[in-house]
């Protein structure tokens, strides 16, 4: 006998008034089809359909036809109302970038970059933080995760650092060592600094306590962690010097504010939330709603009259 799964299935037809069953076999290397329970069979779906019945399934598909379309509609508008809500500007040119801004933007990318002591130093302090991982191993971060449990919960009793109870803010697993993977130490780091800097958004956003939420929401920590690692991405700090458009505007923030990079941070997963609350997103839709969070950002660090986080439309979002 072979390892091949022989199934077969039951049919039954009336003819002449008699009841006549045969089988039909198929094979199948694999049980690969979902088995939907103990369902009767239904000898209605075999009759023949007449004019009326064929109008019918038209309308129906029509119907839903229609419904998709503007299911689709409406999610378009959504992603529109969340980028005027999140404040891209009043002025046309905030909206829909002009031929000269983007000329001016990709001459900036063709100029040679020059950095001052203090940029080069500001940098360089950044990008040594990029390059340490999360160690689980070690006192300090391990007291890190501590003061973040205590700052998200400051009422509760602290677990154990392999609790079940980490899930509570967001962690996959009971062990939140191992989900930070690219996201190194920076990115609890990132926490931290949101929940001391920001305390009122972040106890908003730990808890949920905003908007109409999904039954599937987005795991608070985790996001964190995403989003460090997106920034990361945006503004190309891993290269020696960051080439792309919003990786040079934002060492110009960088001159600025020492903690320009946390401070981004922060309006980051505050404009996330806002954006998932606009969408009406659920959990699988959470890399979606990161990547036009991303463009967003891109968007307003292009804005030319932006000189520091705080001058960014989307800071207003956070509270203290």
């Amino acid at each position: 006998m072979t390892s091949r799964t022989l199934r077969r299935r039951l049919h039954h037809r009336d003819v002449d008034g008699k009841n006549h069953e045969h089988y039909e076999a198929s094979q199948f290397n694999d049980l690969n089809e979902p088995l939907l329970g103990n369902h009767k069979y239904d000898d209605s779906f075999s009759q023949e359909k007449t004019p009326e019945d064929l109008w019918d399934d038209e309308q129906r598909k029509e119907h839903l036809h229609w419904t998709f379309y503007f299911s689709q509609l409406i999610a378009q508008w959504a992603q529109w109302l969340a980028n005027i809500v999140l404040g891209s500007g009043s002025m046309l040119g905030r909206i829909l970038p002009l031929p000269s801004n983007i000329n001016s933007r990709q001459d900036k990318r063709n100029v040679p970059l020059f950095l001052s002591p203090l940029q080069e130093e500001r940098l360089r302090n950044l990008q040594h933080r990029l390059e340490v991982p999360f160690d689980g191993s070690c006192v300090e971060h391990q007291d890190a995760l501590k003061e973040l449990w205590e700052l998200a919960y400051p009422n509760r009793e602290l677990p154990s650092l392999k609790s079940e109870l980490w899930k509570e803010m967001g962690w996959q697993g009971s062990d939140p060592s191992t989900d930070f993977r690219g996201g190194g130490f920076i990115s609890l780091e990132n926490l931290i600094f949101f929940a001391k800097k920001y305390p009122d958004s972040f106890q908003s956003l730990v808890h949920k306590k905003e908007g109409r939420r999904s039954e599937w929401e987005y795991p608070f920590a985790v996001a964190g962690i995403n989003i460090s690692f997106m920034l990361v991405q945006m503004l190309d700090l891993h290269s020696g010097k960051p080439a792309s458009v919003a990786g040079i505007r934002f060492l110009e923030l960088l001159s600025e504010d020492e903690m320009a990079f946390d401070n981004l941070y922060c309006v980051a997963f505050q404009m996330l939330d806002a954006q998932w609350l606009a969408k009406r997103a659920s959990y699988m839709e959470f890399n979606e709603v990161l990547k036009s969070t991303r463009t967003q950002l891109e968007r307003e660090l292009a804005l030319e009259d932006v000189s520091s986080v705080k001058e960014l439309p989307a800071y207003n979002l956070l509270k203290r």
